[in-house]
């Protein structure tokens, strides 16, 4: 029963939405909260432009004595005020989700402090110039769309109340002209039903006028009352530092992991294995070389553990001979074969080489371990300013960034030098990942 009703429920639901959305504007709820916006909007701007003139005017006066700086800063402090009530107008009515904008970096405590602070806020006055800019902007959005609106409806139910003018008003309808001699009234059914239609050009067209006009409303909010473009990249840039501090922190203990386990470990054991050949040495000489043959062998496996780790810091191939001859060498180690190509004009930089490097090895692990492809191919090449990586294999898909993976790691590396990470894995593959470097030579 369940079912059924879910289904005639979604059949219903598409039937409705076969509606042109020309004809669902005007009773659409996004329609009548936009022309609530617009309604709002101009009782705000009046209150917001008295207290801006107002209070502005009366501290600049008073800028030749101390008073002025309070009240400056008391007047862009209110400004700030309804600019959190406009953000949250807009994002209620609008949908339009703005950031707050940059709050005041006061030096020190104190009242003096907070004053100056809010006087050198860009921020504070960009909202003191859009109580100034909204005012004539609200008054004649309101004026426009309240004309549209009740004109519109006015008009297309003209034929269910044009009886109050001959039974109220001794007329024969609405009047469209009149002199000492001649008059011309809407009054018999086809004029009638002509205003009707009129009626209902405005109605279905209103709705997008007023989406136009907030629009406009949108901008202003979005320009003026939120973060600017340089605060945004402040903060873009400080996310992007904590993100490269916390992975450099995390590869410097892996290495300092890897050395306590791994060659560390061996290098304790091997000098206990030399002191007790040394101790052998004469008293039983076979046994003590074939101790010193033993940890001949453990030097060998603690040589090639540490050349392992000094190429995961950095390859001395990619210093030497660049990406091409350093990813070839990773896809040789790989468990699928891989196919390498590398199209560049020139080496990039160290940095964004040694990135590249790290981010394909990486991918190439991904594919040995969780792929079970069969092939695989990196293709490396320069798009304009970015240099771009693509890894991809023939294996079972899958591979999620949101599900917080090491591609959930590596995205997070690559944003903070203003790189993309793409990742393209239906389930059944094939995988692509797309890596977006910034080129720098």
């Amino acid at each position: 029963m369940a079912t059924e009703y879910g289904q005639g429920y979604a059949h219903r639901s598409e039937r409705h939405h076969r509606l042109p959305a020309a004809l669902r504007a005007p009773v659409e709820a996004r329609s009548w909260r936009e022309f609530g916006y617009v309604l709002l909007g101009l009782p705000i701007a009046i209150v917001l432009f008295t207290w801006t003139v107002t209070t502005v005017s009366l501290g600049a006066g008073l800028l030749v004595t101390f008073l002025g700086i309070p009240v400056l800063a008391a007047a862009l402090a209110g400004c700030r005020g309804f600019g959190v009530l406009e953000r949250a107008r807009a994002r209620g009515l609008l949908g339009v989700e703005v950031a707050d904008p940059e709050p005041l970096r006061v030096a020190k405590p104190g009242a003096l402090a907070w004053m100056g602070a809010m006087l050198k806020s860009g921020a504070s006055w960009r909202h003191a110039l859009y109580a100034l800019v909204q005012f004539p902007w609200a008054v004649f959005s309101f004026s426009v769309a309240v004309s549209f609106w009740t004109c519109g409806w006015a008009l297309l139910t003209y034929p269910l109340w044009f009886w109050v003018f001959p039974a109220y008003a001794g007329e024969g309808g609405i009047q469209l002209y009149g002199d000492a001699h001649h008059s011309v009234y809407l009054d018999n059914p086809f004029e009638i039903t002509v205003t009707a239609l009129i009626g209902l050009v405005f109605t279905l067209a209103t709705p997008w006028l007023v989406r136009a006009l907030t629009a406009v409303d949108g901008l202003l909010v979005r320009g003026l009352l939120g973060p600017s473009r340089l605060s945004a990249r402040v903060v873009e840039l400080e996310s992007d530092r904590g993100a490269v501090v916390d992975t450099a922190a995390a590869d410097l203990r892996r290495i300092e992991r890897d050395l306590h386990d791994g060659a560390q470990a061996r290098l304790v054991a091997l000098a206990m294995d030399l002191g007790l050949a040394k101790e052998k040495l004469r008293e039983d000489p076979r046994a003590a070389a074939r101790m010193v043959e033993e940890a001949h062998g453990e030097v060998k496996t603690a040589l090639q553990e540490l050349r392992d780790l000094a190429r995961g810091i950095h390859p001395a191939v990619l210093t030497d001979r660049g990406l091409d001859a350093a990813l070839s060498a990773v896809a040789s180690r790989c468990t699928v074969p891989v196919r390498v190509e590398v199209d560049l004009p020139a080496r990039p930089a160290p940095a964004i080489e040694g990135i590249a490097y790290f981010t394909v090895s990486e991918l190439l692990q991904n594919v040995s371990k969780h792929s079970g492809a069969r092939t695989a191919s990196v293709d490396v090449w320069r798009s304009e300013d970015r240099l771009m990586l693509q890894v991809s294999d023939d294996g079972v898909g899958g591979a999620d960034v949101s599900r917080g993976s090491g591609l959930a790691g590596l995205a997070a590396r690559l944003d903070a030098v203003d790189g993309v990470l793409v990742v393209d894995s239906p389930a059944g593959g094939p995988t692509r990942v797309i890596a977006e470097l910034p080129w720098r030579g």
